[in-house]
């Protein structure tokens, strides 16, 4: 299983030293919020920018955000991997045609409330898909443990229909949900609190990626 640290978490004014500490991650994981879709606002393509220029590492960039379309293109920086877009936005559709213009994979992702059936005639079109274990908008929540069941259905859609989205999980993940996830199918799971809250976090990551 891969890690992506959320730098939701992280400690903005020692960006450099925060994004050093997590330089053995998988992907790094960036929380856009807009105050619209979500309560809460986080930062923009600015601050994002800087992150693409601190590492190496691929960028995977989930646009909370209730007009995608007015957002993509300005978060298309050369480490980003994946722009996840989520159903339940505005011209939802137009957004993944807008990613896949700009060379960038494709991210659909859904909220607690949102069920996998909903999603299932744009599964085709993903090369990622984040089921969100929380409620979006803030870190440090409860895993939501009926996120797993969805997970089981995405891991069954793809075998049965040949797919080849990766499946990931953002929300709650920590040394206790971690084999719960992996043992579900999660490819990839998103960490934030847990991990930023860690001296050691290389270690933790190892631990979250291997020991179960």
């Amino acid at each position: 299983m891969k890690i992506a640290p959320s730098v939701l978490t992280a400690n903005f004014t020692k960006l450099a030293e925060e994004i050093k500490s997590i330089e053995s991650a998988d992907l790094i994981h960036i929380d856009i919020m807009d105050g619209n879709f979500v309560p809460n606002i986080s930062f923009g393509p600015a601050i994002t920018k800087q992150i693409n220029d601190l590492t190496n590492i691929n960028l995977d960039v989930h646009l909370m955000v209730l007009n995608p379309l007015d957002w993509v293109e300005k978060f298309a920086f050369d480490k980003v991997e994946y722009i996840t877009v989520h159903y339940e936005s505005n011209n939802f559709l137009e957004a993944i045609n807008k990613i896949k213009t700009l060379n960038k994979k494709v991210g659909i992702t859904i909220k607690p409330n949102t069920k996998v059936s909903e999603i299932k005639d744009y599964l085709k079109l993903a090369d990622l898909v984040l089921i969100m274990s929380v409620e979006p908008g803030f870190g440090g929540q409860k895993f939501i443990p009926s996120s797993l069941d969805k997970v089981k259905e995405l891991v069954e859609l793809r075998t049965n229909n040949n797919y080849n989205y990766l499946i990931e999980i953002d929300g709650g993940v920590n040394k206790e949900t971690a084999p719960l996830v992996k043992e579900a199918g999660v490819d990839i799971s998103v960490v934030g609190s847990y991990l930023f809250n860690q001296k050691d976090r290389k270690k933790t990551m190892e631990d979250l990626r291997w020991e179960y």
